[in-house]
């Protein structure tokens, strides 16, 4: 098992009723004036805006508010509101929402002392300072609200990129799982696939680190059976919370230790496809690439997905695991191929040249341009 250095600096405040206590974190932490960035407005609509608000009021902390955030935030939506936290001179940005939300908060409070933000995603430019973040989650799905990690989407130049910064780590994160239980069922789904992917993108790199390997194939199993359980009832908070933690812990750092970084070619071809699909959700995008991946790969490496088969499905073989992975996705309502998210054949070249686009694509199978497209076949 490799050295390594391991560090998160979020508090974690876990519960029903954690969002009443949001206001004094903040007030704890010197906050007078918050921008609050929220998504289409159904914080509103679920009665989370409403505590959100009452805890600022009772703290005294003044806030301005930003909505419109979309699935697969855009960098022209963070340059908007980077020049509204400007005018408004706030001292904190406040996420309130999923993933998106809070990615777009990330880049708000780098951005707000950078002339231009996507020259950092470019690594062109340092964030050396970033106003403090804090996070309201309401679907669990990425993990931004324990990591440093930003993923925005530059339409223009059809870039789905990521920024990663210590600054960028959210000071306090509230997670109550009980406000998740409106949460249609795809959307449960979506963010299971995109916790789970997380934990994959690291699984298959090193079978030396067992510990770690354990409490992911312990997470992997634990995500499959809580969402399983909240098709039969979205209002089951056992399983909403252990879901809700189980995604954090897919990407704050703990999964990933002994692993070498992980792999992440699966998250860099999907972020193509949402580059060129915006409306195709992370998640379920994923549940169709890694399936193919595993595939592929294993093809031409079987003895890195042996552990994963026996340890996370009780399978004797990649085959009958990888089958078993398919047919979950399926009896969840999620897509299996591409032809599902609704990618069309003429697209694929396109596709691939996004792909290609990134900074470099695998490790355990470092793709060329025919092995991407033998690969997005295989998803076809």
């Amino acid at each position: 098992m490799d050295s390594f250095s391991f560090y998160n600096p979020t508090r974690i405040l876990f519960g029903a009723g954690a969002i009443r206590h949001l206001g004094q974190e903040m007030n704890n932490a010197g906050v007078k004036k918050c921008l609050l960035v929220a998504g289409g407005g159904s914080i509103k609509t679920n009665g989370i805006y409403e505590q959100v608000i009452q805890s600022l009021k009772t703290s005294q902390i003044e806030w301005t508010e930003a909505w419109g955030v979309q699935v697969n935030p855009t960098l022209d939506k963070v340059r908007e509101m980077i020049a509204q936290a400007q005018k408004e001179k706030v001292d904190a940005v406040l996420a309130v929402g999923g993933g998106s939300v809070i990615d777009s908060s990330k880049a708000v409070a780098a951005g707000f002392y950078l002339d231009d933000v996507w020259q950092a995603f470019l690594g062109k430019a340092v964030v050396k300072e970033a106003l403090p973040l804090f996070a309201v989650l309401t679907i669990s799905a990425t993990g931004s609200e324990m990591n440093g990690n930003s993923v925005i989407t530059n339409t223009t130049e059809r870039r789905k990129w990521s920024l990663r910064s210590p600054l960028l780590y959210p000071k306090v994160s509230v997670i109550d799982p009980s406000v998740q239980s409106s949460l249609p069922f795809q959307q449960t789904v979506n963010g299971a696939l995109d916790a789970m992917a997380h934990i994959l993108e690291y699984y298959f790199m090193d079978d030396k680190a067992l510990a770690t390997l354990a409490m992911n194939s312990a997470l992997l199993r634990t995500i499959m059976d809580m969402t399983d359980r909240l098709r039969q009832d979205p209002a089951d908070f056992v399983a909403r919370g252990n879901l809700a933690w189980s995604a954090t812990l897919a990407l704050n750092g703990i999964s990933g230790i002994g692993l070498k970084g992980g792999d992440w070619a699966c998250h860099a071809i999907e972020h193509a496809f949402s580059a060129l699909y915006p409306k195709i959700a992370h998640g379920e995008g994923l549940g169709v690439v890694f399936p193919a991946w595993i595939e592929y790969v294993s093809e031409k490496q079987p003895e890195r997905f042996v552990p994963w088969a026996k340890n996370v499905w009780g399978a004797d073989s990649v085959s009958h695991a990888l089958r078993r992975f398919r047919d979950m996705i399926a009896s969840w309502g999620s897509a299996t191929n591409l032809r599902d998210l609704g990618i069309r054949e003429s697209d694929l070249a396109t596709l691939r040249d996004i792909i290609l686009d990134t900074r470099g694509v695998g490790k355990i199978v470092k793709f060329s341009a025919d092995e991407i497209d033998a690969l997005l076949m295989l998803a076809f």
